[in-house]
């Protein structure tokens, strides 16, 4: 599976960015998703992921504020971001996987395959 990143950008605290993540090769359909983000000398974080089923989950610190959403029929997730704050400044990479488990869904080890990140810079 290749996965492309894009939609990432400046914006002021408080606005809103929606993030696409567009896959090939095998069917889209059958992966859980993910988002992941990492931030200027921090570890890789978990953001959202959603499952084939449709199921949805969240960071705490981005519940409630971000959106994860898949159409299938494109092969492609969305990451709508609304009441963003510098802190959600980071590199955002897209992530797939068949086999993700519940336990491990925001682990990123769980996922083989990865995007190449866009960078949402939020100013204050």
């Amino acid at each position: 599976v290749q996965l492309q990143a894009s939609g990432g950008g400046l914006v002021q605290a408080g606005g809103s960015l929606r993030l696409s993540c567009a896959a090939s090769g095998r069917p889209f359909r059958t992966y859980t998703m993910g988002w992941f983000r990492q931030a200027p000398g921090k570890e890789r974080e978990f953001v959202a992921a959603i499952r084939r089923t449709g199921h949805t989950f969240y960071a705490d610190v981005v519940k409630g504020r971000f959106t994860i959403s898949r159409d299938n029929a494109q092969n492609t997730v969305y990451l709508q971001m609304d009441s963003l704050k510098p802190e959600d400044t980071a590199v955002y990479y897209c992530a797939a996987d068949e086999g993700v488990i519940l336990s491990s869904i925001g682990r990123s080890a769980a996922y083989d395959y990865w995007g190449q990140g866009t960078l949402v810079t939020v100013s204050s």
